[in-house]
């Protein structure tokens, strides 16, 4: 058969969605051309805001419109909430955010016998990592591994522990030897992903933590560097900073899950840290990573925030002095806490103090990105076609430089200035 896949949400979907896909090609599927109708429309979906699941309801009628005929499959956390939604639009196959083996194997049925199926099970129940085969979407040089899975956090305003269930994580030497095998195959990074990596290991014997593994991993990782996925800021420790730094092999970007710069707010968000244990985690980053980027996430116009609350915050982001931010005005999410709170901010002032926060985070972007002018940076290449070629430093800036057909690999650039955004160069 052949097929496409619309991928919603966020990382630990990307490569869930790259597992399905690699699975479906060892059983001797293809991936539809453009313009070509196909036998299965895979959605794997996503619901971490009321939007998300907008957007997942708009991308499985489009899909379905464009491909009449095929096999409508819908996975992921949208479906894991709303199965009886996703069947009213067409669905023959709906799985939740579990079990993609089963998933993959219900489409091939579905396409071959007719055979629908629906399978939602109980989030909390899950007891066992499901792995899957780690990589890349074809022609990338990036690889990711997801290595953990679940949350029980409870922040007030999401809803993801109650479609990915309790902390999974997994082994070590699974992770091993998945990443020797990467390593082997030309990969030369690897991005270790999941819902919530700082519980990594919380239900493994012996409770290794997250820098055990990444140190695990770095043994094996031959030429890879090693990029970490979203971080809660309590698991950042003079030890954990200290282990990270002796491997040797991590990106000096890290990505603090911060959300506000309010700690009224944060208490109502249902945060672990305040204000003060946060700026603390990024002086000791910056102790044992020197230069290193810093980016987070931040919500505006969260329930009962005031104009106050938002001065506090834009103070608190200048403070830090992030490299880049992911700045969302509060969308409201059924089924959460947050939802229910009184005080709801209306779209305008969420959007107006997205807007404030947004400019502060670009000024310190381009301090940022000024600051790199005349150091020598760590590229891997993305592209290198036409006259020049692009790719990531190891602390997550765009870098372009002159020269062409560099894609895959890894080159010192001496940094002579800032374009468009990006920062330029010449190769060492």
């Amino acid at each position: 058969m052949n097929y496409i896949i619309a991928t919603l949400g966020c990382k630990v979907n990307q490569y869930e969605t790259q597992a399905m896909e690699a699975l479906l090609r060892a059983h001797g599927h293809r991936e539809a051309t453009a313009g070509e109708r196909a036998d299965a429309v895979i959605v794997n979906s996503c619901a971490v805001t009321a939007e998300s699941g907008r957007k997942t309801r708009q991308t499985i009628r489009r899909l379905a419109e464009e491909h009449p005929g095929a096999v409508i499959a819908v996975c992921g956390c949208y479906s894991q909430l709303e199965p009886e939604t996703v069947r009213e639009l067409g669905a023959a196959v709906v799985f939740g955010a579990a079990d993609r083996t089963g998933f993959v194997e219900a489409v091939e049925k579905a396409v071959a016998e007719g055979e629908e199926s629906v399978y939602i099970d109980k989030p909390f129940e899950r007891r066992i990592f499901e792995e899957l085969r780690a990589g890349a979407l074809g022609g990338r040089t990036r690889a990711m591994l997801k290595i953990q899975d679940g949350c029980v956090n409870f922040c007030s305003y999401c809803i993801i522990p109650y479609t990915r269930g309790r902390l999974r994580s997994l082994p070590i030497e699974s992770a091993r030897r998945e990443t020797a095998r990467l390593a082997e195959e030309g990969y030369r990074e690897l991005v270790l992903t999941g819902i919530e990596v700082a519980s990594y290991g919380v239900d493994l014997p012996g409770k290794p933590g997250l820098a055990d593994l990444v140190c695990a991993v770095a043994e094996v990782s031959g030429p890879m560097r090693i990029r970490l996925g979203s971080l809660e800021p309590t698991v950042i420790t003079d030890d954990f900073c200290a282990k990270l730094a002796g491997s040797g092999k991590i990106c000096p970007h890290f990505h603090l899950s911060l959300q506000s710069g309010c700690d009224k707010t944060l208490k109502a968000m249902n945060r672990k840290y305040d204000t003060a244990a946060f700026f603390a985690v990024t002086e000791r980053l910056r102790r044992a990573f020197p230069g290193c980027a810093l980016t987070t996430d931040l919500i505006t116009g969260f329930p009962g925030e005031t104009e106050e609350d938002q001065a506090q915050t834009l103070a608190f982001v200048e403070k830090c002095g992030f490299a880049d931010m992911h700045v969302f005005p509060y969308s409201r999410r059924p089924g959460t806490r947050a939802d229910a709170m009184p005080d709801q901010c209306t779209a305008a002032v969420k959007s107006r103090r997205a807007a404030e926060v947004s400019a502060l985070a670009e000024q310190m972007r381009e301090r940022y990105l000024a600051s790199q002018v005349g150091r020598e940076l760590t590229v891997l290449f993305e592209s290198g076609e036409g006259e020049g070629s692009v790719g990531h430093s190891e602390n997550y800036l765009l870098v372009r430089v002159g020269e062409p057909q560099l894609h895959g690999q890894v080159k010192t650039v001496k940094i002579t200035g800032v374009s468009n955004g990006e920062l330029v160069g010449f190769t060492v």
